[in-house]
């Protein structure tokens, strides 16, 4: 049987600083990848695992996402947005913010990045675990980044991104899923970043993981976007069936 699958907190809240001076006019979720916003592939690629709602956690250049998204009928999603507000809040104080939107448990992705794996298997594993949150993972050896995760027997022993460690082969992939309970202790209003959460959440045992086999692509720098425009373009050819001799 099919289970159905939570809604999906995009977190896209953040100033992009490393990205200007593209980024001094649009949000980063806007950058144009393979002909049109890079949103607009996320969206799809979330639709294609059975997501069915999702909820754009925006701050700074908000109202530009909203306005290019809208209630996201023509990605067959429902669309909803939390914003910020007058201060930013962080990707976890942005979460606690949306949770009357999210429900009892929900996913979370950040907005520069595009994951292209199964869904239904990270959920059920999470299901599974009974624990309050799962994180995707990823074996790194400090290919991509800087290895931030200590990794046994499906779960996360430790998730820290200051402390470098030698047993640390992994690294968040960027998609997770989480109980309103772990954060609903929280202020509302409190600036505070997810990675404290998930970073007790380890030290206590109670971080559930799963491994992935497929690098992530993500538009945070200007090599990861110049990256990601190439995978995205090359999956559009496959889909029209251009064949390159």
């Amino acid at each position: 049987m099919t289970m159905a699958m939570p809604p999906l907190a995009l977190l896209a809240g953040g100033l992009a600083t490393r990205m200007r001076p593209m980024t001094e006019t649009i949000p980063k979720a806007l950058i144009e990848v393979a002909g049109e916003p890079f949103v607009f592939h996320q969206l799809r690629l979330l639709r294609r695992e059975g997501i069915e709602r999702v909820v754009v956690c925006t701050g700074y250049l908000g109202d530009q996402i909203q306005a290019a998204v809208g209630d996201g009928a023509r990605f067959g999603l429902a669309v909803e947005y939390a914003l910020d507000g007058p201060r930013l809040l962080g990707t976890g104080g942005a979460l606690r913010q949306a949770l009357p939107l999210l429900g009892r448990s929900f996913w979370v992705m950040y907005g520069d990045s595009y994951l292209d794996i199964a869904f239904a298997p990270v959920h059920r594993c999470f299901i599974d675990s009974g624990l309050p949150a799962l994180m995707t993972l990823l074996r790194n050896d400090d290919r991509w980044d800087s290895s931030n995760v200590v990794f046994v027997d499906s779960h996360v022993k430790l998730y820290d991104k200051k402390r470098k460690l030698p047993e640390m082969h992994y690294i968040d992939y960027g998609l997770s899923l989480i109980s309103a309970d772990a954060l609903a202790a929280r202020n509302l209003g409190e600036a505070f970043d997810l990675a404290d959460i998930f970073s007790d959440l380890s030290r206590n045992g109670r971080l559930a993981g799963y491994e992935v086999d497929v690098r992530f692509y993500e538009i945070g720098s200007m090599l990861g976007l110049q990256e990601t425009i190439r995978y995205l373009q090359g999956r559009g050819e496959k889909q029209r069936g251009v064949h390159h001799q």
